[in-house]
């Protein structure tokens, strides 16, 4: 894994990368997956990458997304929390799940998520999306990717994925099966 997560800060900070290409001329959307044990492992490495990025000498800002504080932020904001805590007892997980998806437009590539990413990244940035697992079952993590894909392109963009990915396939926890994803790569075998 430390090899893996070596070369991923080695790629970020070559100037092609941020060019944002990929293969086939492709905007640069990148997954880094890697084994739910090492999640840990994952976080302190991203963590260590952005303590020590610096705009000026890197000729990027390094920006992580955490994905499950957005929408956990997000639901504060609006009020939702207790509701949801609620609604868990009295009507099950499927029914948050459908709540929180209607309240954050997360089918729709204008939705709450999306647009705080969009105003929150500045020019020359290089995007790292994290907490995945967290957020299962509430956000699947091909919506998030195709929602980004319709108006992020000018940054190239990395989830850190909790399982596996093999260009096609998204499978959480490298046991539950997400809808297919063809327009990322791997940023590491």
């Amino acid at each position: 894994m430390e090899e893996r997560l070596d070369k991923a800060e080695r790629m970020i900070k070559m100037p092609g990368f941020r060019q944002n290409k990929g293969l086939g001329n492709e905007v640069g959307y990148y997954v880094f997956d890697y084994p739910a044990e090492q999640e840990l492992i994952v976080r302190e490495r991203i963590e260590y990458m952005k303590a020590k990025n610096v705009r000026s000498a890197d000729g990027f800002e390094l920006v992580v997304f955490d994905l499950y504080d957005i929408v956990i932020d997000m639901l504060e904001q609006e009020g939702f929390i207790e509701q949801c805590f609620q609604f868990e007892t009295k009507k099950g997980m499927d029914y948050i799940v459908k709540a929180v998806a209607n309240l954050l437009q997360i089918d729709n590539d204008a939705g709450m998520i999306v647009q705080y990413i969009q105003e929150h990244t500045p020019e020359e940035a290089v995007i790292f999306l994290t907490g995945i697992g967290k957020c299962y079952p509430l956000l699947r993590s091909h919506k998030v990717l195709n929602n980004l894909h319709q108006v992020i392109d000018r940054v190239p963009v990395v989830m850190f994925y909790p399982g596996k990915y093999d260009g096609q396939e998204l499978t959480l926890f490298s046991k539950i099966k997400d809808d297919n994803y063809y327009r990322a790569f791997r940023l590491v075998d």
